[in-house]
């Protein structure tokens, strides 16, 4: 007796939908080392802005630690694993590498002070503001010089490669600023891998936005 049904959907209506989710899109390649450099800096600005923006102290303090946290992973995950390839890459990357390590230095004393500041204290705001202003500079420099040649310079491949080894070493790293530690592998890897479980264990008592517990560093 079933013979007889007729089918609900007409024929071309129940093929035309699965030819669709066979187009590859470029949206779905995954990311290369630029684009993850620059969304970093994209994070570190907004969480800058919700320091300037917290309507109190307490989230000020929650921004802060976010700021802390992802601007001193960021800064030394660059200088293991960007800064060596820009001076294995770049026709006179050793001078570029060496700038953007400067940059870093000024930029570690600036976090330094502020990362044990607390909202009430007067310099709060003008420290952090001093900080994001030299910060803001270096971006920029990095955004228009090293990057693009850099990006020129490799492989999509490779590009994704550094990409990966840029977000593992972000896991393992420094979660608050230590400017007086060395700032070229490998003595550089082996401070951080003895200072890095002692900033994430007092993580685990800081206040973070939106969040009970530290944030993930696998995630970010």
């Amino acid at each position: 007796m079933f013979h007889h049904i007729r089918p609900i959907f007409p024929r071309q209506l129940v093929f035309s939908i699965p030819k669709r989710t066979f187009h590859r899109s470029p949206i779905a390649m995954a990311a290369g080392i630029v684009d993850t450099i620059k969304h970093d800096h994209r994070e570190i600005e907004s969480y800058y802005n919700q320091i300037l923006k917290a309507s109190n102290p307490d989230e000020q303090t929650r921004y802060q630690n976010q700021f802390t946290w992802e601007l001193a992973r960021h800064s030394i995950a660059e200088e293991l694993v960007v800064y060596p390839a820009i001076e294995r890459y770049i026709t006179g990357g050793d001078k570029l590498a060496d700038k953007d390590r400067q940059e870093h230095q000024k930029v570690k004393e600036q976090l330094k002070a502020f990362q044990n500041m607390t909202p009430a204290d007067p310099e709060f705001l003008p420290t952090v503001k001093a900080l994001m202003s030299d910060l803001a500079q270096h971006i920029k420099e990095e955004e228009a010089e090293d990057l693009p040649q850099l990006e020129a310079a490799l492989s999509q491949e490779d590009s994704e490669s550094y990409a990966k080894s840029f977000a593992r070493t972000k896991i393992f790293v420094p979660s608050r600023s230590h400017p007086s530690a060395p700032d070229k592998p490998p003595f550089e890897t082996a401070v951080g891998l003895m200072t890095a479980p002692i900033d994430h264990v007092a993580d685990l008592f800081r206040k973070w936005p939106h969040n009970t517990t530290m944030p993930n560093p696998s995630t970010k």
